[in-house]
């Protein structure tokens, strides 16, 4: 109520003051757009007095009365459980290899998304391969892997190995450094012919004048049965090409007559193949070469004849992109040993020069005196040493053997190996 009134009052003071001012005595003033006068109302003061106004009096607020919140119930806690375990189909076990037993394989990469690319395909990134796992193997194979282990077959066992390693190289002479090129002997024995031709080779060769690679000896095995029907396997051990002179880089395949080549095979510790031999040889050679036949006439056996027919079977072995020490056939007919050669003495048995469907273009020959050669024959080196089923043998005690010789001959056993080569070898 005393609000209302300090209102009210304030107005009336405001409206008194109003009037005064409009209402009071006037005064004429000239003014610069016209000369009517006008009338200026004086102002009049007025005293305005400040009203002390009357106190607030503000109403307690009611307190309004909440209701109290009940604590939520805990939920009943169950006992933990182990869910039972869902049935794993499992794949059919695979045979699994030693390699793959001892080394762990390598995930894949995985292909996740991420935030979308362009033409709203999803952006892909590869997750980096984890790093291989090094796994030692065990000291002992047993179980399984021991089996595996027996039945993987092993692979042969190359130059240097237990098998035909340098051992069995040791009657090669060592070359030396000044010993002529292939190119370069065969300049000075371009006018040499027959056994003229033959001692001349025989003295580069056992002046160790022979390319290296040469000794690098490869295995070649021949299985069979033997007269008990027991299963026999025979590795014997073979040069990688036919007899040459010169280095690994400049060289020359020369034919020889049969009694030089026995002479050559004596000395250095091997002996010539049998006809089983050469074709197991064209058989499992790393290299196959088409044989190429040159004109018929006398000039097969000069020495300028055998220089053309080296050069292409060079070629030809370049073209095949094969190492040096990779074993080679079917460039060149082999000088063999056979039984026919005690039948028709005098002469040298010849053999070989597979086509290239394995079948050889000349079947055992003995039409040629024993002195012969042309430019188609060359000597294949055989180590006396073979192996039976892993053990080391002599090579003619197994050609002689009834039991076990015709695993290595068509022939059967051979008679008398070793006489047979020393009467060749006479002159």
């Amino acid at each position: 109520m005393r609000l209302a009134k300090s209102i009210l009052a304030l107005g009336t003071v405001v409206l008194v003051a109003s009037c005064a001012t409009l209402f009071g005595p006037q005064k004429l003033v000239r003014t610069g757009l016209t000369d009517r006068p006008v009338r200026v109302q004086k102002p009049t003061r007025v005293r305005v007095g400040f009203v002390k106004p009357a106190p607030i009096i503000l109403k307690p607020v009611r307190p309004v009365r909440i209701a109290a919140v009940k604590p939520a119930a805990k939920p009943a806690t169950r006992p933990l459980t182990r869910p039972a375990p869902r049935p794993v189909r499992t794949a059919e076990a695979k045979p699994v290899t030693p390699k793959e037993a001892q080394t762990p394989t390598r995930p894949k990469p995985r292909k996740i998304a991420s935030a979308v690319g362009t033409a709203g395909k999803p952006e892909t990134a590869s997750i980096p391969e984890t790093a291989p796992i090094k796994v030692k193997p065990a000291r002992a194979k047993t179980g399984l892997a021991k089996t595996l282990a027996s039945l993987t077959p092993k692979p042969a066992k190359r130059a240097g190995g237990a098998l035909c390693g340098k051992q069995l190289t040791a009657g090669i002479p060592t070359r030396s450094l000044g010993a002529p090129s292939g190119s370069k002997f065969i300049k000075t024995a371009m006018d040499l012919s027959g056994p003229v031709r033959d001692r001349a080779v025989e003295k580069q060769i056992f002046a160790g004048n022979i390319p290296r690679f040469l000794s690098d000896l490869t295995p070649v095995s021949l299985s069979g049965l033997d007269a008990r029907g027991a299963p026999v396997k025979i590795t014997i051990c073979v040069a990688p090409d036919y007899l040459a002179v010169g280095n690994n880089r400049d060289y020359v395949r020369v034919p020889m007559g049969l009694p030089a080549a026995v002479e050559v095979t004596k000395k250095l510790g091997f002996l010539l193949p049998t006809t089983k031999m050469v074709d197991a040889i064209y058989r499992q050679a790393a290299l196959h070469l088409r044989p190429s036949p040159m004109q018929a006439g006398p000039q097969m056996s000069s020495t300028a004849y055998l220089w053309k027919h080296n050069q292409t079977v060079e070629a030809q072995r370049t073209a095949g992109r094969a190492g040096r020490d990779a074993l080679v056939a079917g460039q060149k007919k082999d000088l063999v040993m056979s039984n026919a050669l005690l039948r028709a003495p005098g002469r040298v048995a010849i053999y070989g020069w597979h086509r290239m469907n394995g079948k050889p273009i000349q079947p055992l020959s003995t039409v040629h005196g024993q002195s012969y050669a042309d430019y188609s024959h060359g000597i294949r080196l055989v180590s006396k040493t073979a192996y039976v089923n892993g053990k080391p043998r002599p090579l003619a005690g197994l050609l002689a053997d009834p039991t076990i010789a015709s695993v290595l001959s068509k022939e059967g056993p051979l008679k008398r190996p070793l006489r047979l080569v020393a009467s060749l070898a006479s002159r």
